[in-house]
């Protein structure tokens, strides 16, 4: 199996290299810089792997939330490589793949919050199932005090991503420890869900995958002459 996964929706640009079980990342923390970057790291994995994009059996990306205009780059770069090459498409959601790397680590519920300015974070509960992070309820966008006000906790809960960096508030429980190296999402934290959805049978052509904002005001054009 070979996957190659890309992701821009936040601060941290990446890609990553799925190849009969053995990895390869690149990645850097590069606000408004990942149009640039972003297509020299996916050259350098692949040929450092002495692959092509058609050996690939699928492109895994970050589909959101995260920041608009890096969702965008990224589900804009993922069509062109999936469309060149005729590949299915795995869509990722960046909270889940931070709640997957604490799972990784040993955690069994995880709350995930990326900063969504506007005083508000993107927000999902975890738990592990077979050592994957399974949604709890829904994604949503929302104030901290009105998350404060309706979550629902266990015992012993880790907390990722900028939200709690942002909003120290979010943290206060004495059940929530927070991962402080588990910031940002990456496309190597994707990597074990990506292969778990393509082992399912997930993989979606990519005419039919959209991006997800969460905000209801923001809409992604499909691509020219597609329904």
């Amino acid at each position: 199996m070979k996957i190659l996964i890309i992701d821009t929706a936040t601060e941290n640009c990446s890609a990553a290299l799925y190849m009969d079980g053995q990895i390869s990342d690149q990645e850097q923390e590069s606000p408004r810089e990942h149009s640039q970057r972003l297509l020299p790291m996916v050259d350098s994995l692949l040929a450092e792997a002495g692959i092509t994009l058609a050996d690939l059996d699928a492109i895994g990306f970050g589909r959101g939330p995260g920041s608009f205009t890096g969702i965008r780059i990224g589900t804009s770069m993922m069509q062109g490589l999936a469309l060149g090459a005729e590949l299915p498409v795995l869509p990722i959601s960046n909270l889940a793949a931070m709640a997957q790397a604490a799972i990784a680590e040993g955690a069994t519920e995880v709350v995930a919050a990326i900063d969504a300015r506007m005083g508000e974070v993107y927000f999902g509960q975890y738990r592990a199932e077979n050592g994957l992070a399974v949604l709890v309820g829904e994604e949503l966008v929302i104030g901290p005090d009105d998350l404060l006000a309706q979550w629902q906790l266990g015992d012993a809960v880790v907390a990722v991503g900028t939200g709690f960096e942002t909003y120290p508030q979010l943290a206060e429980d004495a059940r929530i420890t927070v991962a402080s190296h588990l910031r940002l999402p990456s496309a190597k934290l994707m990597i074990p869900l990506a292969v778990d959805a393509f082992n399912r049978g997930e993989a979606m052509p990519v005419d039919e995958v959209e991006p997800v904002y969460l905000r209801n005001n923001v809409a992604w054009k499909k691509l020219p002459g597609r329904e």
